[in-house]
């Protein structure tokens, strides 16, 4: 559910592409052929792009199938706008995406080496997907979750295999950023972390492990700044522009707090701040009552169509 600076930070444009060709199978000694992602929105959909092109076979399932449809028809703009630019042959392009099967339920778990969560940043929900699809796979099947905040030692302990659930924390647009932050709970097993970083290097990403504290490294240093950011417009400190601008040519940002906060989702940017005062208890990371007063009113950024900045089309 991370986010990136980037000025240009959209859907990314299936640059991508994994280990070789396409066609090429990964080998990154992990023993990771089979994956499902679980939900299809924006970083599910980047995250099975990512997968797809990096050799693996993916399923991407949600319950939604509005959300299935999206996801397909993005997948196909990406991978022709890859095709457009000279980064994919057409064949290369069709092999990635004949890699993808959609399905409202996980089907056949039994042969699954690594599901990676990307639900709605809430603990329940996280938690009740894991519990559910632990038990249909193999033993030696790795359970990673997409959070940006929640406890990996909270998901494991829903499950029947703690030492092998693990963080994959991919940050948007997924097929641009190469950051992936492996996220270490209290029972991950060394050979979990190190399977799942072998698998992010054949996903052509740069894994950093860290430990299981709230919002890990990267949204524990963000959301401070984003929320303050916030603080800063409700209070009338400056407008929008200018808050953006202070910090994009004063501290050399791609983009500006408010613009980042409405591609991150300004609901996402809510619940992991919540997460962060909760579980570490500091008052410094309150949500910022325009932040509340927001999501409320349905403005959640780019994927709304409002958020601090209002997005055509």
């Amino acid at each position: 559910m991370g986010s990136s600076g980037r000025a240009d930070a959209g859907e990314g444009d299936a640059r991508s592409a994994g280990p070789g060709a396409v066609g090429e199978q990964p080998t990154g000694g992990h023993g990771v052929r089979r994956v499902v992602v679980v939900g299809a929105g924006t970083m599910g959909t980047g995250i099975a792009q990512v997968v797809a092109g990096a050799g693996f076979d993916l399923q991407l399932v949600d319950e939604s199938p509005a959300a299935l449809e999206r996801a397909g028809v993005t997948l196909d703009r990406q991978w022709a706008r890859a095709v457009e630019r000279g980064r994919l042959g057409a064949e290369e392009a069709e092999i990635a995406r004949r890699r993808v099967t959609m399905a409202s339920t996980a089907e056949g778990l039994a042969t699954v080496d690594l599901v990676i969560e990307a639900a709605y940043e809430d603990l329940a929900t996280k938690r009740g997907i894991l519990a559910s699809l632990a038990p249909a796979l193999p033993e030696g099947a790795i359970l990673a979750s997409n959070t940006s905040s929640i406890s990996i030692t909270a998901l494991g302990a829903a499950t029947d295999r703690p030492d092998r659930v693990v963080g994959m924390h991919f940050f948007n647009p997924v097929p641009v950023l190469e950051l992936v932050e492996v996220v270490r709970g209290h029972l991950t097993s060394d050979e979990t972390v190190d399977r799942v970083t072998a698998v992010a290097r054949d996903l052509r990403k740069t894994p950093v492990v860290v430990q299981d504290y709230p919002g890990f490294v990267s949204n524990r240093v963000l959301m401070p700044m984003v929320n303050e950011a916030i603080f800063c417009l409700g209070e009338g400190v400056a407008d929008r522009e200018a808050i953006d601008t202070v910090m994009r040519l004063g501290m050399a940002h791609p983009m500006g707090p408010l613009a980042l906060a409405d591609l991150i989702g300004l609901d996402v940017c809510l619940a992991i701040l919540e997460v962060l005062q909760r579980d570490l208890g500091e008052d410094k990371y309150r949500p910022a009552p325009l932040l509340r007063r927001m999501v409320a009113a349905g403005k959640l950024g780019r994927k709304s169509g409002e958020g601090f900045y209002a997005y055509g089309g």
